[in-house]
């Protein structure tokens, strides 16, 4: 059924969790534990772990945890149904995030399923779309020029701060219209929210974000500029202005969306460069080839996974999925899949174009993949001018926050 984003209430479907809450048509056979997010097995290498779900698990599985319980989708194929198919698999309620019950809002436009999610993708979109994108490679490049001025000359740095997180972030603020000297604490306020362990972490973060947000909006309804924001707030699909709550569901998803994931894909790629100096060398000797490098780093490291909640009865490889159930795309675990990615650990730059899903597909797509492309791209194109030899820092422990976000903490580099 079409919700009314304008006036949203709390979705009917229950958020169960634990042992005790297993729904009965669920077969015991299929009830795991897996510590997927959050397990110190997990943590100590999260893609490998991910990677080899396939060979532990059965390709749909039910996975309870203290957070959450949940359907777990491993294969590719799985995925690009679920993903494709809204009107079995509904985005409306599937978000993790904490919200007051009375105050409640969607999630714009990830939570809104067709026939109205369209008219608020088309909001945005051109500014997205690869032609939007382009627009950005100059101020892209020099942002990443301006932040290597910073440290290319001392010899190493904390990848993370130096460069994996204020490029894209101060990208993205530039794109919303916010301002650049908040880009420390809106990176705490997402960090928190993402990879908080307890919900009373993730509430704080969520009430600082609204707070802000809210006066955002404002302002930028009594002084329009060119940003996403004043775009969203004076927007008029169809001549009909946006209410207060869809502008507010619309802009604290963009926010919380694009804080966190290119900058958690860039210190795994980095990583990755630092320990394989043969294959930073290979990507310096292969120019041309860059488009295909991306999607291949893109595959290997993606970072997020995609949860639904199943709309109508619905049986997949002999598995019985009821409404109301949820299930989780294990996106990096679909980029693993050996079925469509032959040895799927290995970084193959001529691997043959086939779909990944770093930013799931369908009508819920990631609207800023190809901003995250280009942004990877870039980054890959300056970094190398300048350091082209680097290495990760001796002594340096790599640890993982748990969280529906995957990437280092802190990737300390030497050059």
């Amino acid at each position: 059924m079409a919700i009314d984003a304008a006036h949203p209430v709390p979705p009917a479907y229950p958020r169960s969790a634990g042992w005790d809450q297993i729904p009965p048509h669920v077969p015991k056979e299929l009830v795991f534990s897996s510590g997927l997010t959050t397990g110190p097995e997990f943590l100590a290498n999260p893609h490998d772990f991910m990677a080899n779900m396939h060979d532990r698990y059965p390709p749909i599985f039910y996975d309870v945890s203290e957070h959450i319980n949940a359907w777990q989708f491993l294969k590719h194929e799985d995925a690009l149904f679920a993903l494709r198919h809204w009107e079995y698999f509904s985005n409306e309620g599937a978000t993790p995030f904490p919200r007051d019950p009375n105050d409640y809002f969607y999630f714009i436009p990830i939570e809104i399923d067709p026939p109205e999610h369209r008219k608020y993708r088309n909001i945005v979109d051109p500014l997205f779309s690869p032609r939007g994108v382009l627009k950005l490679e100059n101020l892209i490049r020099q942002r990443s020029r301006d932040l290597l001025d910073e440290f290319a000359d001392k010899g190493e740095c904390e990848f993370t701060t130096a460069f994996g997180r204020p490029l894209p972030v101060s990208v993205f603020l530039d794109i919303m219209g916010l301002p650049q000297d908040m880009r420390d604490t809106f990176v705490e306020w997402a960090v928190n929210l993402l990879h908080a362990r307890d919900r009373e972490t993730m509430g704080r973060a969520m009430a600082n974000i609204v707070a802000y947000i809210k006066q955002a909006i404002a302002e930028k309804k009594a002084h329009p500029d060119e940003g996403v924001i004043s775009r969203i707030a004076h927007a008029a699909p169809d001549g009909q202005p946006l209410s207060d709550k869809e502008i507010f569901g619309f802009v604290i998803f963009l926010f919380i969306g694009g804080l966190d994931t290119v900058f958690a894909t860039l210190n795994n790629i980095w990583l990755w460069l630092a320990r394989n100096p043969e294959r930073v060398e290979e990507i310096i000797a292969r120019p041309d080839d860059i488009d295909n490098i991306v999607e291949e780093l893109l595959r290997r490291w993606s970072v997020t996974f995609s949860g639904r909640v199943v709309a109508q009865d619905i049986e997949m490889r002999g598995v019985k999925l009821k409404k109301g159930d949820r299930i989780t795309c294990v996106l990096p675990a679909c980029n693993f899949d050996a079925d469509v990615f032959p040895d799927p650990l290995e970084v193959n730059f001529d691997r043959p174009r086939k779909t990944i899903l770093a930013f799931t597909v369908g009508v819920h797509s990631c609207m800023g993949a190809h901003l995250a492309r280009l942004e990877l791209k870039i980054a890959l194109q300056e970094w190398l001018k300048r350091i082209p030899r680097f290495s990760v820092k001796p002594g340096a422990e790599i640890e993982y926050r748990p969280g529906g976000v995957v990437g280092p903490e802190a990737v300390p580099l030497i050059w």
